[in-house]
């Protein structure tokens, strides 16, 4: 005897399929206004599944057990609420590298990609150079360039100890033995003359931006993010002991909003420093500046 005809989207014991899982959550999360809705939906199902995504449309009838409905629901629910798709999975790509990201810690983002070329095309790939990336958070910067650079020595700086335990998770989980971790202030750790680069990201939102209180930006620690009133306050922080660490003709390289650069190129100026440039990013926005030691 033939068994009965199945509800589209239902198994036949009742429970709903993949399909139907990722129907739903993409309609909640477009009708909130998620422009990405299809992809975050599949994100959230993936998370709680364990599939990628070809999977999941490879195996769409396969059933979510009772526990990862509830499981799905209430990370679907948590998007709602506005809480970054990064959090909810505990993972960020940054690189082509999976990293694991908190909210102790900025969510790495693809503009933060323009600061790890230029390091790469600006340092010479075969020396064994001293780097510090100083702010690390979750060590994305300093990951992606120990990982692309073995013989290179990567330093990543940071205050928060949660921050630290996630950047030293990362470290592990890639096997990079040439990174080290360090709490610290800024560059207030190291020696004289001892460092072939500084690298950051530092804090770089003026303190009353109304973006700080919106999207993403308000689950990211507002420490990372904002920087006096004009946004500089970190970078003048890092350009106050930079020359002091760094070598002759050693590189300081930092990321900045999309409207500071000439602010940057002039306090770099203001510190002695040459070779000033600044790069674009991939959106076209003048994203990060830097200058040489003198002496080299």
């Amino acid at each position: 005897m033939p068994s009965p005809p199945r509800t589209p989207g239902t198994t036949r014991s009742g429970g709903i399929t993949l399909a139907d899982a990722r129907r739903a959550a993409a309609a909640q999360l477009a009708e909130a206004g998620y422009t990405s809705a299809p992809l975050e939906a599949d994100l959230v199902v993936g998370a709680v599944t364990g599939l990628d995504r070809a999977r999941l449309i490879a195996w769409s009838e396969q059933p979510l057990s009772s526990a990862q409905q509830v499981q799905l629901e209430q990370l679907v629910s948590r998007r709602l609420q506005g809480e970054p798709v990064a959090h909810l999975l505990g993972l960020r790509e940054f690189w082509s590298l999976e990293l694991r990201v908190g909210p102790a810690t900025l969510i790495p983002r693809p503009e933060t990609e323009t600061l790890v070329e230029h390091a790469l095309a600006a340092l010479p790939e075969r020396s064994p150079l001293w780097i510090a990336d100083l702010g690390t958070g979750s060590g994305a910067i300093a990951v992606a360039l120990a990982h692309e650079r073995r013989h290179w020595m990567l330093l990543g700086v940071e205050l928060s100890d949660a921050a630290l335990a996630i950047a030293a998770d990362n470290k592990a989980h890639l096997g990079l033995s040439n990174l080290a971790l360090i709490r610290g202030d800024w560059s207030a750790a190291f020696a004289p003359s001892g460092l072939d680069a500084i690298l950051a990201n530092p804090p770089y939102v003026p303190q009353h931006d109304p973006h700080l209180s919106q999207g993403d930006l308000r689950f990211e620690p507002r420490s990372a993010l904002a920087a006096g009133t004009d946004g500089l306050a970190a970078i003048r922080m890092i350009l106050a002991d930079a020359l002091r660490c760094l070598r002759p003709g050693g590189l300081l390289a930092l990321e900045h909003g999309w409207d500071q650069a000439n602010a940057v190129r002039a306090l770099l100026s203001e510190h002695k420093l040459t070779e000033i440039t600044t790069v674009r990013d991939l959106a076209g926005h003048e994203r990060v500046t830097s200058g040489r030691a003198p002496g080299g």
